[in-house]
């Protein structure tokens, strides 16, 4: 399948699956990524994401301009159908984690940018195109880029449209860790079982709380806080973890 999904205990791996198109997503292959996403949000199996690419070419190359180009231009599909695939919908608050090795272009680009942890190879290549093909990244990367990481930063990722070693991705704070290229998955499948060991509604609302506090009012905002901190208080995992800090279980 171009999207295959993979159940390891509370891990699900995730992972774009045409090597041969350097993991170019056709329509159908869009479609089914979001439908993908959405189904691991409602598995309470599920508490943690890795999304990776087949091959080591490549983790995405972004849409098949082949395809979707001549749609878009035509005006007979709307981008607004990809966003499930760039989890451009609410209450998404599982940590996705991406590990990525090769190109990282386009939409792959941006599809990285909605995943919370990001494990790259040392010769991974990141570009985003779009200025040069007279478009623009609209994927989510114009609100979410800008929301990351410095604005400067962003700003030349976008603009200049030019490629960026792993290192300079790493310097401009877009990506988490840079390992060898054999080392890629391996890490991002550690890190995502060790944050799958650890309380699912602490680590959820650790998400929401870093998706919907950022742009409120500093009042608001800390009032907010104030709720989600007290909702987890409440919960069954802070018994059990108060109840195991005290020495009456595990």
């Amino acid at each position: 399948m171009p999207i295959d999904l993979a159940q390891d205990g509370y891990v699900a791996t995730v992972r774009i699956n045409r090597p041969e198109k350097l993991n170019a997503l056709t329509l159908a292959m869009y479609e089914d990524l979001g439908r993908v996403f959405k189904a691991a949000k409602e598995d309470d199996a599920i508490r943690v994401v890795v999304l990776a690419g087949s091959g080591e070419r490549a983790f995405c190359v972004g849409a098949d301009l082949k395809e979707s180009i001549p749609a878009l231009a035509a005006d007979t599909f709307d981008i607004s159908a990809w966003d499930p695939a760039h989890i451009k919908f609410p209450g998404f608050f599982k940590p996705i984690i991406s590990a990525i090795r090769g190109m990282c272009f386009g939409g792959g680009f941006e599809i990285m940018l909605a995943t919370d942890i990001r494990i790259v190879a040392h010769d991974a290549i990141f570009q985003l195109p779009e200025a040069t093909l007279g478009f623009v990244p609209a994927g989510g990367t114009l609100v979410r880029l800008v929301r990351q990481i410095g604005y400067a930063h962003a700003m030349e990722i976008m603009l200049t449209a030019r490629r960026f070693t792993a290192a300079e991705m790493l310097a401009k704070g877009v990506v988490n860790q840079a390992v060898d290229s054999q080392d890629v998955e391996r890490v991002a499948l550690e890190t995502a079982h060790h944050i799958a060991s650890l309380s699912p509604t602490a680590v959820q609302t650790i998400k929401e709380a870093a998706l919907t506090l950022q742009d409120l009012p500093l009042t608001e905002a800390f009032r907010q806080e104030a709720i989600l901190g007290q909702r987890t208080f409440r919960s069954d995992d802070a018994k059990r973890g108060l109840a195991a800090f005290a020495g009456k279980g595990k």
